[in-house]
């Protein structure tokens, strides 16, 4: 882990998800200009939550981040209830970031042979990304458990590919493709979920863009493993948010520039799953140049599930240290050579693995399993936004800030549970409110059950 609070590999993973995440089949139901306003409106809000999160984390970091806070500020009679079901929702919420890394990474990679190799369409088959999936995580798990002092330069070889990418794929779009006009990027809106008007339309293709941004707040739960936390972790927040929100943002611009009216529809068809690989394609007129283009996004892409996956064990190891798991004991031992909780690392290893199973026998119920990764995520932020740090906003800005932020989740977590068309069947149907609700089920069961008498909310000393 390095000392300015997110990991470069988090830091490149964000950016490099943000290049695929929106131009994706489901996520163009809004049109082109639907994607761009989208992600302005998701990094404005996005910002807006970090500034109030960086004012929590300023007051009290630590690993356990908003169930710790919700602990804290929470009205005594019920802050170890909410403090746990925060917990359970954020544990939950990240440990489905790590299943979608590896699921987009791994499919990814398939996308990419289907890119270089047509004929593979005929025979590809679930299991086989499913075994790349499992490959991902293993190798993120040894990076975050077992390599030691080859993290930093794999840290460090991942920001010069970030950085290198970034041109590598801006560059031959903006100079070797045709482009269409500015009507057809910034005027440009579709309606493909037959949703009663454009404007509904816009809000349920938004969550492709909120999908971007996910994991970005990773440095919150790494928090005690960094040097002057409560200065550091605010500052890399909202530098590496404003950093990588203006690349994105770009990248995204430039690419749908290539796309032009209708190419769009032809990308999804020739790759239904990852249609800026095809993209790439035919604006430079090259399978070999597309290839490598594309595959700084899946290195990209598995860097941040890699980062996921240090944030998510941190979590398990903290909200493990403070009881409020089954098994607590067992994940809340940390390494006694490098302090790394190791069983906290192979535990959210070996979950996302398990969970990789069910895409085996259907990729609509893998789908369903790791939607809640949003909703999860964006309510816990909310408990945990209504209450003051030390530090914040001055004034009259700091309070319409947070009041934002607040009404900017409300949005998202609301829209998160709608499916991406209006006439729903099984195969399209968004199942992340039932998994929402059996996570809740489940943790209000145990809680009554056993919880209550061991979890007396965050330890206090160690």
């Amino acid at each position: 882990m390095s000392s300015d609070g997110m990991t470069k590999e988090e830091k490149a993973g964000e950016s490099g998800a943000m290049v695929h995440s929106p131009v994706s089949g489901d996520d163009a139901a809004g049109g082109p200009s639907g994607i761009i306003y989208g992600f302005i409106v998701v990094w404005v809000g996005t910002l807006s939550v970090f500034a109030t999160l960086s004012e929590l984390v300023s007051m009290a970091p630590n690993s356990g981040g908003q169930y710790h806070w919700v602990s804290m500020l929470a009205q005594l009679g019920a802050r170890n209830f909410l403090g746990y079901l925060t917990g359970w929702l954020a544990l939950t919420g990240w440990q489905a970031v790590v299943a979608s890394g590896g699921y987009l990474t791994g499919t990814m990679i398939q996308g990419l042979i289907l890119l270089t190799h047509p004929g593979y369409g005929s025979v590809m088959q679930n299991w086989h990304g499913t075994l790349i999936f499992w490959a991902v995580i293993l190798f993120g798990y040894r990076i975050n458990s077992a390599i030691g002092a080859l993290l930093a330069k794999f840290e460090g070889l991942v920001l010069v590919v970030h950085l290198l990418g970034f041109l590598g794929i801006l560059l031959p779009l903006a100079l070797l493709s045709d482009h269409g006009d500015s009507t057809t990027v910034f005027n440009n809106f579709y309606n493909l979920g037959d949703w009663q008007t454009q404007g509904l339309s816009f809000c349920v293709g938004i969550l492709g863009n909120v999908f971007a941004f996910l994991g970005a707040d990773g440095a919150i739960h790494m928090a005690e493993e960094i040097r002057n936390a409560p200065i550091v972790i605010p500052r890399s927040l909202l530098a590496g948010l404003m950093i990588n929100g203006t690349l994105g943002l770009a990248m995204l611009i430039v690419t749908l520039y290539c796309v032009g009216a209708t190419n769009i529809f032809i990308a999804i068809g020739e790759n239904p799953a990852y249609p800026f690989m095809a993209i790439f394609r035919n604006a430079i007129g090259s399978t070999a140049g597309a290839a490598v283009m594309s595959s700084v996004v899946v290195v990209m892409a598995f860097s941040a599930t890699t980062g996921s996956l240090a944030s998510t064990s941190r979590l398990y190891w903290a909200f493990a240290r403070d009881r409020g798991l089954p098994g607590s004991s067992f994940l809340a031992r940390t390494s006694s050579r490098t302090s790394i909780p190791l069983y906290s690392v192979l535990t959210t290893a070996v979950i996302a693995i398990i969970l990789s199973l069910v895409n085996i026998g259907d990729a609509t119920a893998f789908n369903g399993i790791r939607e809640p990764s949003s909703d999860d995520i964006h309510v816990n932020t909310v408990d945990s936004t209504l209450a003051w740090g030390p530090w914040r906003l001055p004034g009259l800005f700091g309070i319409l800030n947070n009041a934002f932020s607040c009404a900017y989740l409300l949005f998202v977590f609301f829209f998160s549970f709608w499916p991406a068309n209006r006439e729903v069947t099984p195969q399209t149907m968004n199942w992340a409110v039932v998994v929402f609700g059996a996570v809740i089920g489940f943790s209000v069961v145990y809680y009554v059950t056993w919880a209550r008498r061991v979890y007396s909310g965050p330890v206090v000393e160690v």
